[in-house]
């Protein structure tokens, strides 16, 4: 006689990801919504938006969505939940050791590709380049750019380097990637008036600022906290930047929403600087300085 099987119960998604957006409320998670989505998508294989196309799961993926779940709740970064994060439509691979790009960032390199518009084969640098992110993302915008990336640390220069190799693999220019810093003053020497575009996403947390605990114990120490004022890093890559930059070359510089003031005012201080700007992130909160190289008079 055979034995007959108990049916295995197939469980509404929607329950499992509500019940996952409870908890990481609870948790103090910014953005649990968000947060319980990407994490269901990246169990499922599917794109967060294709969710609702998959309205039943089978018990042990109700069971796997609860145990990275109780992960996030315990605070650890949802991109190194799921082993990634984005910028400029490039997929970057993020974990321990390297700081995780954020979305703020966008708004950086937008600016940056538009002061290449109409200039053919840029040379770009990117400095404090981390993940190797804004190298990266201008090089799959700009496949006729030369651009070269910057990092110190060797645990975050290991994660850029698989980064590179991957999106080359994918088919976008190779980022040329360099052990360097930026207080260095030979430094790319070879580029020195050389440069269009100087990128930077420097360490500028001012020491001390309360951060939330995915920054405060995942991300790099050295990463986020740029002294006292937050600002000895930012100092040394303007310096770094006016050297580098062609006249009419731009340079970007992300920086704390305490220094809307102060890093125009680094950036004025050069005198071969020009166009000082400083940019708003979505939020209106003081987020990225811009200026360019003059062009001299004749």
């Amino acid at each position: 006689m055979r034995s007959k099987l108990a049916p295995v119960t197939r469980q509404p998604l929607r329950l499992a990801i509500l019940e996952a957006e409870r908890r990481l409320s609870a948790a103090g998670v910014a953005s649990p919504r968000t947060d319980a989505e990407l994490l269901a998508a990246h169990l499922l294989g599917v794109e967060r938006t294709k969710l609702m196309m998959v309205p039943l799961v089978d018990p042990p993926v109700v069971e796997a969505l609860q145990a990275l779940v109780q992960r996030r709740a315990e605070r650890i970064p949802l991109q190194h939940l799921v082993g990634n994060a984005h910028l400029g439509g490039v997929e970057l691979s993020v974990g321990p050791g390297v700081f995780v790009p954020r979305p703020e960032t966008e708004l950086l390199l937008a600016w940056g590709l538009s002061v290449l518009d109409g200039v053919e084969r840029p040379v770009i640098v990117d400095l404090c380049t981390g993940t190797g992110a804004l190298a990266l993302a201008a090089a799959h915008a700009r496949p006729d750019a030369q651009v070269h990336a910057v990092e110190l640390d060797p645990h975050a220069l290991a994660w850029a380097r698989h980064n590179v190799d991957q999106q080359a693999a994918a088919g976008d220019t190779p980022v040329r990637l360099y052990s360097g810093d930026v207080g260095d003053p030979t430094l790319l020497m070879e580029l020195e008036g050389l440069v269009d575009l100087v990128l930077c996403n420097p360490p500028y947390v001012p020491e001390g600022t309360p951060v939330p605990p995915e920054v405060r114990d995942h991300d790099p120490h050295g990463a986020v906290f740029g002294g006292r004022d937050g600002l000895d890093v930012v100092r040394q890559v303007v310096g770094c930047a006016a050297r580098l930059l062609r006249p009419g070359g731009g340079v970007a510089i992300e920086h704390d929403d305490t220094h809307g003031g102060s890093v125009p005012a680094l950036l004025k201080a050069r005198r071969v600087l020009c166009d000082v700007e400083d940019h708003p992130d979505l939020a209106g909160r003081p987020r990225f300085a811009t200026a360019r190289r003059a062009v001299p008079e004749h």
